[in-house]
């Protein structure tokens, strides 16, 4: 392969074929792109050595796996420097096991790092099938460094990432590796599992909130991200300064948890999907502090106000360190001073407010009332319509299809991609709101809990439900949650806009057999396909 850069692990990717040249579509340089090449292949490297002496392999070894990968998932690093650094303290960790290790000292050679071009060459069937393995466990990846920053893990999960990482690093067939890609949706429910478990136990379990999207006047500050623990931290370091804190993204859903909501400066959310920002933060007065991926370039407007914590780095952006002292944040929220007057901003239809909230907990609550619903005919179909947003063409799709879906139709959703209908007033059937948000991405368990509860109330399978899924995807999130519906034998899934670039035709074409899975047509074609 001679082109600067090969990659093609989200959605956007350029010609739905792969990102080539000097740079990506999501702005991340060649160079850049390389050195995360680079360390994925020092952790492959890492995980040959841990497998050789598995005594040697500590909380610290762990993590560090977790933070490389998590610094690979697209939108969150896009600096050499940190990448870099990262991938020296992979050496100095594997040299360390080494050391201790005459085993592994004795095939030195080994325990190199992993050359990518070899993934990138590999036949494509091959590669495709590994592709489904990385950018799984990447996925994967976020979310144990989610559970961990709240002192919750699964040693089942972080043994899973060496076993992955070192099947990455092998050349075998087919037969190989289909049952590592099985296990990455198997280890990624665990995980989500996990982190739902650290979250409702920190944070207490999240109930129905209304959450409106005008800012108020004086000093205020965006977050944006996943990580409820910096949102905390925020909250706790901004009392009684007269700032207020506004949600961005995926962070919307900190809104409905108890021990966030009770804090009266959490206002409200601001602005839509992650592939809004640059447009949304222009000349904006605040800050902007982001805690995890989705990350967009910022533009010279107001780069100067856009902070960073955790994995994620962007060259000449201030990163808020492990301590989490928000001070440099705080002070230009001060110093820009917000809005003189209290601003209306809406969402992409016209709306002034969104409701969050629906865990698994609230739904199953009402779960006589569900199923008396559909018992009685008042209520005909679920649909879940759910996952990332982006900004190809065609995202519009989800929003028609929400808005075609009929009134005895209820709609769950999660992840970014409800900023395309959220706003939207869909009414209530049966005492049951149609539209129900139940978090981020990572809340997909609870829609898992919520269809596997109904099934077995039903008596049905969970492929007999009358509910199907209408999914859009970008990053690797969506992948490892997707592997995690096909681990537990969800057909009949539709997924859009397009379908990813690193399925083969015939990876493509195992799970159209196996998992009826195919690409989502037109709103209303789909609906009569679903609804029979």
């Amino acid at each position: 392969m001679t082109e600067k850069m090969f990659c093609f692990q989200c959605e956007q990717t350029a010609g739905c074929t792969g990102c080539t040249g000097s740079a990506g579509v999501c702005g991340k340089k060649a160079d850049t792109a390389l050195l995360q090449d680079r360390l994925t292949g020092a952790l492959i490297g890492l995980a040959r050595t841990a497998e050789k002496n598995e005594n040697s392999v500590t909380e610290k070894t762990d993590r560090l796996v977790i933070d490389g990968l998590f610094t690979t998932i697209t939108n969150v690093n896009f600096n050499n420097e940190t990448i870099s650094a990262l991938i020296d303290r992979v050496h100095a960790e594997r040299d360390r096991m080494i050391r201790e290790c005459p085993l592994c000292a004795s095939a030195a050679e080994e325990n190199g790092d992993y050359d990518l071009r070899s993934f990138w060459n590999a036949q494509e069937d091959i590669r495709s099938l590994k592709s489904l393995i990385l950018f799984g466990i990447r996925g994967i990846a976020a979310y144990a460094y989610h559970a961990a920053v709240l002192g919750y893990t699964d040693q089942e999960v972080n043994q899973f990432f060496y076993q992955a990482l070192r099947s990455i690093g092998t050349d075998g067939e087919i037969a190989e590796f289909l049952p590592v890609v099985m296990k990455t949706g198997e280890i990624n429910l665990k995980c989500m599992e996990l982190l739902d478990r650290a979250n409702t136990e920190t944070y207490g379990v999240p109930v129905p909130t209304e959450v409106f999207l005008t800012v108020e006047k004086g000093p205020f500050i965006v977050i944006s991200g996943h990580d409820l623990f910096d949102l905390k931290q925020l909250l706790e370091q901004t009392q009684g300064r007269g700032i207020n804190i506004y949600t961005h993204g995926e962070m919307l859903p900190a809104h409905a948890y108890p021990e966030l909501k009770k804090y009266p400066h959490l206002k409200g959310n601001f602005g839509t999907a992650w592939q809004n920002q640059q447009k949304e933060f222009s000349g904006i007065p605040a800050p902007v502090l982001f805690t995890t991926n989705c990350l967009m370039p910022p533009r010279a407007d107001y780069a100067d106000r856009v902070f960073s914590t955790g994995v994620v780095s962007y060259p000449e952006i201030i990163c808020i360190g492990e301590d989490k002292d928000f001070t440099p944040v705080i002070e230009k929220a001060l110093e820009l001073g917000g809005y003189e007057e209290d601003t209306v901003f809406t969402g992409i239809n016209g709306g002034t407010k969104v409701t969050t909230g629906f865990s698994h907990g609230s739904v199953l609550s009402v779960a006589d009332a569900v199923v008396d619903a559909v018992k009685s005919g008042a209520v005909r179909h679920f649909f879940l319509v759910g996952g990332c947003d982006g900004a190809r063409t065609g995202r519009n799709y989800y929003t028609e299809f929400v808005k075609k879906a009929p009134a005895d139709t209820i709609i769950l959703t999660l992840a970014c991609g409800k900023y395309r209908f959220n706003d939207l007033d869909l009414g209530t059937i049966g005492g049951l709101p149609r539209l129900m948000d139940m978090g981020q991405c990572n809340d997909a368990y609870r829609a898992i809990m919520v269809a596997a509860a109904l099934a077995d109330a039903f008596g049905f399978g969970i492929n007999d439900l009358p509910l199907s899924m209408v999914l859009s995807w970008y990053e690797q999130k969506a992948v490892c949650i997707l592997l995690t519906l096909l681990h537990l034998g969800i057909k009949n899934i539709l997924l859009g806009p397009t379908l990813p670039a690193f399925l083969s035709p015939n990876v493509l074409s195992l799970l159209v057999e196996k998992y009826g899975i195919g690409p989502i047509t037109t709103p209303e074609e789909d609906l009569k396909k679903l609804l029979g």
